[in-house]
């Protein structure tokens, strides 16, 4: 099986565009094209589907996905393995637009001599995660299990940052106007986070922050991506998401969306990263050490019971009165 070919798989894959792909392989979108359809004849089976937006994995491409991703990363580290020269700093984070690819983007810019791989495993379970971690596919993972107990045992999470919450609201939105809020004002609001997996650390998170502030976090529908979700909170008069402060959202000016900062206390997302135990990718320590220069949460700031960092949760609080 042509292992060039399925790298193009991969890539593709992870990058939902063929013609990324092949700008990231560099070589032109059609020899992606015929590589990604002769895999699919010796397979039998359909790959991806085309949409407007790119390429989408069939269900018999989600199946192979991590099995030829596995091939990938195999033949990687036998060249490797005999070629002059250190190989890529390979970190998985959530999304391209997420707070983990700003911060490594920031840091990059800084550094711009950094071989630095950025990927996104697409797998919601983080014990996944962990597992591409100990098999040596990936040097780190933004990712993080609430028992750190069930990891692998050359496996270890440490905290990275903390990411503060904003509420995003649409222009017609009763909040639209506020400089900043308070939880308790975010009472009784639809909350709207679509696609939320049962059991990942994002679904605990969730619950135990709708349990100690008293809020509505509505997780029905499928998750259709950021595009949708952004169209449904520029229409609606009602209803609000949950966003990191760090975060890159795009919208069309004509949206007018708020982003509404969360104060008294801060509510902040702990993002944390699984490293091997021993003998961690040489690069990996200069970005661990990055983290330390971010901006540090304020005193008084509400984190998850699980969270792997020495502030304490503050206890809910009521508004001042104005």
């Amino acid at each position: 099986m042509d292992t060039e070919a399925m790298r193009s798989f991969v890539r593709a894959a992870e990058l939902g565009q063929l013609q990324h792909a092949a700008d990231e392989l560099g070589v032109t979108q059609q020899a992606v094209s015929k590589r990604i359809a002769a895999l699919e004849r010796e397979l039998e089976v359909r790959l991806f589907t085309r949409t407007a937006r790119g390429v989408e994995l069939t269900l018999d491409g989600q199946a192979f996905l991590p099995h030829a991703r596995s091939v990938v990363a195999g033949v990687d580290r036998a060249v490797t393995a005999v070629k002059p020269g250190s190989r890529a700093l390979r970190i998985d984070v959530l999304g391209l637009r997420s707070a983990q690819a700003v911060v490594l983007h920031d840091y990059w810019r800084s550094h711009p001599e950094t071989n630095l791989d950025v990927v996104t495993l697409r797998v919601n379970d983080p014990h996944l995660a962990a597992a591409a971690v100990q098999a040596g596919d990936i040097d780190a993972s933004f990712r993080a299990v609430t028992d750190p107990a069930t990891l692998p045992r050359d496996v270890r999470m440490i905290h990275a940052f903390d990411s503060p919450l904003e509420l995003l609201v649409g222009p017609r939105h009763p909040l639209a106007s506020a400089r900043t809020l308070t939880p308790p004002r975010l009472r009784k609001l639809r909350i709207w986070v679509p696609g939320i997996v049962p059991r990942s650390e994002w679904a605990e998170f969730y619950d135990q922050l709708a349990t100690a502030f008293d809020l509505r976090i509505d997780a029905t529908g499928p998750n259709f991506g950021n595009e949708v979700l952004l169209d449904a909170l520029a229409d609606s008069a009602d209803v609000a998401t949950l966003v990191g402060s760090r975060d890159r959202y795009l919208w069309p000016t004509n949206y007018d969306l708020r982003r509404i900062p969360i104060v008294n206390p801060t509510l902040a997302y702990p993002l944390s990263l699984m490293l091997p135990r021993t003998n961690p990718h040489p690069g990996l320590q200069a970005i661990i050490n990055h983290f330390a220069s971010l901006t540090p949460l304020p005193e008084t700031a509400w984190l998850p019971s699980w969270a792997t960092t020495p502030r304490r949760s503050a206890a809910p609080r009521e508004p001042a009165s104005k």
